[in-house]
């Protein structure tokens, strides 16, 4: 199905679309519905509400119209495509923060509350299309700790791969925020030939993703770092030691913004997500992030020891914890750029396995396409 986003204000108030069919199979969302000559509706939670009152195991898209539209959908149906005309022109975006953006999740989560966009589905492929979260992180990040207005959980996600998302594919699309811009937290997603960019652990969870063929920009802070303190951190994942496979980066870009620092910028740091156990509440200690960076591009921004530290939540409830990168699964191999020498740290994790073993996992993913 295909259909055409409008006025995605309306959207959240749950306005009447301008052509209701949801027995069609190709959909548009469009700012004005008027002159559509498929079933059009005025914002995609709309449009995904309708296709989800088809029952049947066909394929719907949703053609996403040029325009901005601000609205915090969540794809719940499987077998969704949602097509924008360009990620120059098609916007998605929203504005939310973890501090405040609880209400919005089932467990009362700031940051999964927080996203722009959450997939809830399989087989779920989305094209040329920004996705954005608007939270204005720089305005806060500059304000001192000590100040009153300051926000203390400032993550603010652009996308959200939920806990029953699989088989998801993102191609020439742009995922924008800055602190946990995309957070993956269900099965396997592959995305290719597009721009993810952030500051603080922007590329997080504990989920399979394969990112190939695609730009990764480190955005600046507003904060003083001082001297030999990292500026921020791309990727934080907290994949469990059942799970083979956690963030993969293969040939792509990694890029900076104007103001970041020369060896500044970690690959990872290991996320030892705090659970509640029976013995108590702490750092997860089967998180065993794996993060492989294979054939990218580097610019001077890398930091030379490439990988990082983080604390994590102590039996006592403070974040007295050090998880270190040795005992990750951290690797990378055949980059090149200036940020692609390294210097010794201790690093003896390999992962043996070709790129081809890897995409294997990704079997049911239309890779390539």
């Amino acid at each position: 199905m295909k259909f055409c986003l409008g006025v995605l204000a309306a959207a959240l108030l749950g306005g009447a679309s301008a052509v209701a069919s949801p027995a069609a199979d190709t959909y548009a969302v469009a700012r004005d519905c008027t002159r559509s000559a498929l079933p059009c509706y005025t914002s995609l939670q709309l449009a995904l509400n309708a296709a989800e009152r088809d029952q049947s195991e066909r394929w719907i898209e949703i053609r996403v119209m040029p325009g901005d539209y601000e609205e915090k959908p969540v794809i719940r149906r499987n077998r969704i495509k949602i097509v924008g005309a360009g990620r120059n022109v098609s916007r998605l975006h929203f504005g939310a923060v973890a501090q405040t953006s609880g209400r919005y999740h089932r467990a009362k989560w700031g940051t999964p509350g927080s996203a722009t966009l959450t997939i809830n589905a399989a087989e779920v492929r989305i094209s040329d299309i920004t996705i954005e979260n608007t939270f204005d992180y720089l305005a806060n990040d500059s304000l001192a700790g000590s100040d009153a207005g300051k926000i203390a959980n400032p993550q603010a996600v652009a996308l959200l791969l939920d806990v029953a998302s699989d088989s998801v594919a993102i191609s020439d699309a742009a995922i924008l925020g800055y602190q946990d811009t995309l957070f993956t937290n269900g099965g396997r997603a592959w995305i290719a030939r597009s721009l993810i960019a952030g500051n603080i652990d922007f590329i997080f969870g504990n989920g399979q993703l394969l990112i190939e063929d695609s730009e990764i920009r480190t955005r600046k802070r507003a904060a003083e770092i001082a001297p030999g303190e990292f500026h921020s951190f791309i990727a934080a994942p907290s994949t469990p030691l059942s799970q083979s496979t956690g963030l993969v980066i293969y040939r792509s870009r990694l890029t900076r913004e104007p103001g970041v620092p020369d060896a500044s910028v970690a690959l990872a740091r290991p996320w030892h997500p705090t659970k509640r156990f029976a013995d108590g509440r702490y750092a997860d200690p089967e998180a065993v992030g794996h993060a492989l960076f294979i054939e990218c591009h580097m610019d001077a921004h890398i930091h030379p020891d490439h990988w990082a530290p983080m604390n994590g939540t102590s039996r006592d409830g403070t974040m007295g914890t050090v998880f270190h990168p040795q005992d990750a699964r951290f690797a990378e191999r055949g980059s090149t750029g200036p940020g692609a020498a390294s210097k010794p740290i201790g690093m003896t994790w390999r992962d043996a396995r070709s790129l081809q073993e890897i995409r294997q996992e990704f079997a049911s993913i239309p890779l390539g396409r």
